[in-house]
């Protein structure tokens, strides 16, 4: 379904936030090596679908960062996209906080499968769960969910679907539309991701209320700042 409203926020909002330095990860966290991600990519998919599928309902969905063998529109089933994911790092300061999106329970979450490509299981799972994931601290934040696509229902690996040991925030619709017309760090602003999140969703035709809410005010955020 093509979005009923035009999207408000645009690459010159993004531009009108100032840029920030910043770390990209937490210094206290353990970073997961090769033999770690294998290990835990061997334990995530044992037994599980060939080709292993993944459900991306954010970042993953414009910028996968392994090899897709197929795309197949998917609803996650029984999960709704929630910024909750408090940032100090990555797309934040301390100074700026951001936030990043996550899943969290109830309703439903229109999204992609993406199958990692056969054959390349090994190098595709290191860079996804590497990204994801991060640090032994995070690596809980894998888990198999439901989605219904064309083929029925089926199971899809995701991450921070119900987050595990991550720094979150309830906050209201307002204070999240304020960090993310703030928010930025050594790998972007909040006002970016957000604007690539809605951009990948509306080339899909989808259209999810809370995105859309967002990105206009978040527009009209950092136009009041301009």
């Amino acid at each position: 379904m093509t979005p009923p409203v035009p999207l408000l926020l645009s690459e010159d909002h993004v531009a009108r936030v100032a840029p920030a330095d910043g770390l990209l990860h937490d210094p206290n966290w353990r970073m997961l090596e090769d033999a770690d991600l294998d290990a835990l990519a061997a334990r995530l998919t044992e037994g599980k679908p060939r080709p292993i599928p993944i459900f991306a309902y954010g970042s993953l969905i414009w910028n996968p960062g392994f090899e897709v063998q197929a795309r197949r529109r998917a609803t996650a089933i029984g999960w709704h996209r929630d910024f909750s994911l408090s940032l100090e790092h990555f797309r934040g300061t301390p100074e700026r906080p951001g936030l990043m999106l996550a899943l969290a329970p109830g309703g439903t979450c229109e999204g992609l499968v993406l199958d990692i490509a056969e054959g390349t299981e090994t190098e595709s799972l290191r860079a996804v769960l590497r990204r994801e994931l991060v640090a032994h601290e995070l690596s809980a934040n894998a888990s198999w969910i439901e989605v219904e696509t064309e083929r029925g229902r089926e199971i899809a690996l995701t991450f921070y679907a119900g987050p595990v040991g991550a720094p979150l925030v309830q906050l209201t619709l307002a204070q999240q539309a304020m960090r993310l017309a703030t928010a930025a760090g050594q790998a972007g602003s909040g006002a970016e991701y957000l604007l690539r999140t809605a951009r990948g969703l509306a080339d899909l035709g989808i259209h999810d209320d809370y995105i859309w809410t967002l990105q206009k005010m978040v527009a009209e955020a950092i136009d009041e700042a301009s």
